[in-house]
């Protein structure tokens, strides 16, 4: 029996090979493609870093205080009466002299009038008694009552004078009026000088504010060796409660001589302009004050130190762009930055941002720190070399 080859056969075993050779192909491609996907490492991440350099310094020291009104007055009724009315609004400013209360006068109204009548009474006795006196028509001692009596009356018309002023409560001084403590209708002054309101003059401001006596002897000891230098206490800097410095300078107005022996501290006051009337009094405050000047230090900026159980550490970066970290030693505050006088050599390094995005052992892009310059804030520390 004779077989018959189908002719489409060939074609058929052709089909399947291109078929394959295809799938073997595009196999291929997404091998590649995914080798290359997973081989690519993504870029160092950037990190903005400090080059540490040698310069002077101030060492500051940030003390705690609290701000206070530069004069405060209260005004009290002298007199005893009803409250009619009140003259101001509260939280405004006031000047001198500026009536601030109306107390019911007509009580000493009358006494004025009567007291008034007991004078011109008794100053018509002494004017008929004086020619009386030459004649011999009366005694000495009759005029000498009289001359008393006169006196007697004048001063009681002085009282009932200033009686009736008092009724009128003017402002004591210029300043900033807080709220009323009495309102119409109140009976005020009876034994004793009854508050109204309070007057604050609040520009300048005081901050008061204590160091330790430890400190200062220390810091005494450290000037006197030579390993720094007596700073300028002159200018002080304030630190508001949100960690901005206020734009103002303020200059130091005295230390106290002794040590108090409750608080092992020291008093001191500053002052400080406030034309805009941001600041307040009894708003807590730090005092930045400058204790010494240091020579060839190294300088950090705060946010780039970390406190551990070991120490205060840094992030340092190589020529290879590793992260390690790096133990120091600080001795104070500059303003805003620490002094480091041990773990850091002039030219390497330091992690200012990025801290939290980066690990030792890590590669990152070092790109040079900018200091931000912000309204109201110190500037930031820079190196010389």
């Amino acid at each position: 029996m004779n077989r018959t080859i189908s002719p489409l056969r060939p074609v058929s075993v052709l089909a399947a090979f291109a078929a394959a050779a295809l799938l073997a192909a595009c196999g291929n491609d997404a091998a590649k493609n995914g080798a290359a996907a997973g081989g690519a490492a993504p870029p160092p991440l950037e990190v903005a870093v400090l080059t540490v350099g040698y310069g002077d310094a101030v060492l500051t020291r940030d003390l705690p205080g609290r701000l206070q009104a530069w004069r405060t007055a209260q005004v009290r009724a002298r007199v005893e009466g009803i409250v009619e009315k009140r003259l101001f609004t509260e939280g405004s400013d006031v000047r001198e002299g500026a009536l601030l209360y109306e107390i019911d006068p007509r009580t000493y109204r009358t006494a004025f009038d009567a007291a008034s009548a007991d004078v011109d009474t008794a100053r018509l006795l002494v004017d008929r008694y004086r020619p009386l006196l030459d004649i011999k028509a009366v005694s000495q001692q009759e005029f000498d009552t009289a001359v008393a009596r006169l006196k007697q009356a004048e001063a009681a018309l002085a009282r009932a004078r200033l009686d009736l002023e008092n009724t009128r409560v003017p402002a004591p001084i210029s300043g900033r009026i807080g709220r009323s403590l009495v309102t119409e209708g109140a009976l005020v002054g009876r034994g004793e000088a009854t508050p109204l309101a309070t007057i604050e003059q609040i520009d300048p401001l005081y901050a008061n504010f204590t160091q330790s006596g430890a400190e200062l002897a220390a810091l005494r000891e450290a000037v006197n060796s030579g390993r720094w230098k007596a700073a300028d206490r002159a200018q002080v800097e304030l630190v508001l409660e949100n960690g901005s410095v206020y734009p103002l300078p303020g200059k130091l107005l005295f230390s106290d001589l002794a040590v108090d022996p409750a608080t092992g501290a020291v008093s001191l006051r500053a002052q400080f302009p406030n034309p805009k009337r941001e600041l307040l009094p009894g708003m807590f405050v730090r005092i930045r004050f400058p204790q010494a000047t240091a020579e060839r230090v190294v300088r950090v900026p705060q946010r780039a130190v970390q406190m551990t159980v070991s120490g205060p550490n840094v992030l340092v970066v190589d020529s290879e762009g590793k992260v390690g970290v790096r133990q120091i030693k600080t001795s104070g505050m500059s303003g805003n930055a620490w002094i480091v006088t041990d773990g850091l050599k002039e030219g390497e390094q330091v992690i200012v941002e990025g801290l939290m995005k980066t690990r030792p052992g890590g590669t990152v892009k070092p790109v040079p720190w900018n200091p931000p310059a912000a309204a109201g804030s110190a500037p930031q520390p820079t190196q010389e070399k």
